[in-house]
């Protein structure tokens, strides 16, 4: 029966629409904490990792917070509700492959909420590298998955949105790690 497998998709398609997810928002050059504030105004859920950076002027040095990922935030809509998300003034797209808006993995978003909210010392970490993948068995980060770099003579443990191709390091003790 051609028909029913036609329905079956709509159906699928439909499902997805509402279904809400995660994704990556592109916003104008240092627009990052403004689109997070007008969405969150706008009742869309937003997540806005910062991270905690020594800023140098000529006369003196203070820690300023900004974006971990330069030009990005992250909304967690239904695509049906996409409309509202484009139209807020400062968003530039919503990141996606060729066929639109492409969801995240919830896990890399939750693996970002828990290493922002520890308190532990993490650097952006643009142009991604593939790697081995692990997973945190001890520790503040435990359960976080991440990709494992190795820096110097020191672990780094990549927390990564994979879609933007960034992410976060973090400094981690070997023996806190497993390969998945």
């Amino acid at each position: 029966m051609p028909g029913n497998g036609r329905v079956m998709d709509d159906r699928l398609v439909d499902q997805q629409e509402h279904l809400p997810r995660w994704f990556a928002i592109r916003t104008a050059p240092r627009h990052e904490k403004r689109v997070n504030e007008r969405l969150l105004s706008h009742g869309i859920e937003s997540f806005l990792p910062l991270w905690q950076k020594l800023n140098r002027w000529k006369d003196r040095r203070k820690l300023i917070e900004v974006p971990l990922f330069s030009s990005y935030c992250f909304a967690h809509f239904a695509l049906r509700d996409r409309l509202r998300v484009i139209k807020t003034v400062g968003v530039l797209n919503i990141v996606g492959y060729g066929r639109g808006p492409e969801p995240l993995e919830d896990e890399e978003i939750e693996s970002l909420k828990t290493l922002v909210s520890s308190s532990l010392r993490y650097d952006p970490c643009p142009d991604l590298k593939e790697g081995m993948r692990v997973e945190v068995v001890h520790g503040p980060l435990k359960s976080v998955r991440g990709t494992l770099i190795r820096k110097d003579a020191k672990y780094r443990l990549l927390i990564a949105v994979n879609l933007i191709r960034q992410g976060a390091i973090v400094e981690i003790d070997a023996s806190d790690i497993v390969p998945i």
